[in-house]
């Protein structure tokens, strides 16, 4: 049986939907030491994997769990992927990060569980918020937004260039009344997110509705076909009100640069995610209700996009995003 010493150290990057998960990883894993190995763990609500193409240049092992919440189907999807990462990068870190829309009661369970005891240490763990997002119902009315938060001994206010000093200082009223109190509450700027601040055992903090888990589906993730036999292919899911629509697109497909960051910039899109080739190189694209971030990138193998909003006509947009490329 593998010491307590030897377990990896393992920490959930929580947060809801466009709080800058996946910016802050990028920024941890510059911060990894020479000689370590790490791994993530990406889970996605939509059936295109976006966050784990961003991840892949980091010099570290991705693996992905697209389609809901990996805990579900009795926690199968989850499992296969940590035994990928464990059995085959042999990590000496592990970070964890579940879909924005998703429950971290069962993620829990799942690494503190029989399987995974002697395997992996649970280490702090960080929820990500956005304080802006403090001004919507929606937001404070989700169970899972709140049990993300609950769990999270650091809890960060992640987009703090972006905000008001009204709207930091709503941020620090709301987070210092939880109970129980968080070991650390703090501000952050474009992701830097200090590795330091996650160091340590976790607390176990206690989720506040553990029985509003739902199972995004139970279907089995089936093999993907070549993007040379078929080069544009949409994928769609459904859950807690929302619907995403992803797009795998073969390379040769060239994006209009400006026509791509209008259909970006629709304020009805609660996310807009990829990594695209356009006519300006390739690009990372994340915005969040309108506000768009872009970031250039090495080539990809294909064209991925993620679409998350609670009103979405298919069709229309696929033949929004059809009017905004070209074949090279």
């Amino acid at each position: 049986m593998t010491g307590t010493l030897a377990r990896i150290p393992t920490h959930l990057v929580l947060g809801f939907l466009g709080a800058g998960k996946t910016t802050a990883i990028l920024n941890l894993m510059k911060q990894k030491p020479a000689g370590e190995r790490w791994a993530v763990l990406v889970n996605e609500f939509g059936e295109v994997g976006i966050d784990g193409a961003m991840l892949s240049n980091q010099g570290v092992a991705v693996k992905e769990v697209p389609g809901g919440c990996m805990c579900c189907v009795s926690g199968l999807p989850m499992q296969i992927g940590l035994n990928s990462l464990i059995s085959f990068a042999r990590p000496d870190r592990l970070f964890i990060e579940p879909t924005g829309l998703g429950h971290p009661a069962q993620v829990i369970e799942t690494l503190t569980g029989e399987f995974y005891r002697d395997v992996l240490h649970l280490s702090t763990s960080v929820c990500l918020v956005d304080p802006r997002r403090l001004e919507d119902e929606r937001v404070l009315a989700s169970r899972q937004f709140h049990d993300q938060v609950a769990v999270a001994e650091l809890l960060v206010a992640s987009k703090a260039d972006l905000c008001t000093p009204e709207q930091l200082a709503r941020f620090d009223t709301w987070a210092s009344d939880w109970k129980p109190a968080k070991r650390r509450i703090e501000q952050i700027r474009e992701g830097q997110l200090p590795l330091a601040w996650l160091m340590g055992e976790s607390d176990r903090l206690p989720p506040q509705f553990p029985e509003t888990h739902h199972h995004h589906h139970s279907k089995a993730q089936a093999e993907k076909p070549s993007l040379t036999d078929e080069p544009w292919q949409t994928y769609f899911n459904t859950g807690d009100g929302y619907t995403s629509m992803g797009w795998r697109i073969h390379k040769d497909t060239v994006f209009d640069a400006i026509a791509l960051q209008s259909l970006a910039s629709n304020a009805d899109f609660e996310r807009f995610k990829g990594v695209m080739y356009t006519s300006d190189g390739w690009w990372m694209l994340n915005a969040v209700q309108g506000t768009l971030t872009l970031l250039e990138t090495e080539p990809a193998d294909e064209s991925r996009l993620e679409v998350i909003s609670r009103t979405l006509d298919p069709d229309d947009l696929d033949h929004q995003l059809r009017a905004a490329c070209f074949i090279s």
